[in-house]
């Protein structure tokens, strides 16, 4: 199985969980991205020192998330609902592989995620065919604010269903001392494995 590990910059959470799979399960066919990642940027140095006090050495280099990464992948596990919300939206013709790490290794509110994904469809469905219809019609920023009126009671749908999910993000460390980048690994930790378990079951 082929894994694509996702956060922001992909220069923390992404990587270490990455290295994390990668010392439990060598094997593993797993890469990391970020949803707004420049291209080959170090790892966090706290991120690199906290793996290291494991004996773990995060060698990796950041990458945006692309159209062929989430082709390679089997199975993309997002650091948080945002990033798989935001995947969703920009890249929608993968969503079956999305997950956020947690939810993927715990399996809860299944059918919400569902329905989430066909609110969002239609949402991205009646946005596109809005702007294509009023287009010549108004200018960018009438176009902008019709366009929020029109879809304002399916936002508003999709913020309600939101709030009825479970927590899944992994806590972000961007900016805090090498103890919160201690904290998020070990948050990674046992979440990564009961991936590995869930591997070795299947």
């Amino acid at each position: 199985m082929k894994i694509l590990f996702v956060c922001t910059g992909n220069t923390c959470r992404s990587p270490m969980a990455q290295a994390l799979l990668k010392e439990r399960h060598p094997e593993a066919d797993v890469q990391s991205a970020g949803i707004f990642a420049a291209s080959n940027q170090r790892p966090n140095d706290h991120a690199a020192a906290a793996l290291k006090q494991d004996g773990i050495t995060l060698e990796t280099k950041s990458q945006p998330v692309s159209d062929g990464l989430l082709k390679w992948a089997d199975l993309v596990l997002t650091m948080t609902t945002q990033h798989k919300q935001s995947l969703i939206i920009e890249h929608p013709d993968f969503q079956d592989k999305y997950y956020t790490l947690i939810e993927y290794v715990s399996n809860s509110d299944k059918q919400i995620w569902e329905e989430l994904k066909q609110l969002y469809a239609d949402y991205v469905e009646k946005r596109s065919q809005f702007i294509y219809k009023n287009r010549l019609k108004m200018d960018v920023n009438q176009l902008e604010r019709k366009l929020n009126d029109h879809l304002q009671d399916d936002w508003e749908k999709i913020q309600k269903l939101k709030s009825s999910l479970v927590n899944y993000d992994i806590s972000d460390p961007f900016g805090g001392d090498l103890s919160i980048y201690q904290k998020t690994k070990n948050e990674l930790k046992n979440h990564i494995e009961a991936l590995a378990k869930k591997i070795d079951s299947t």
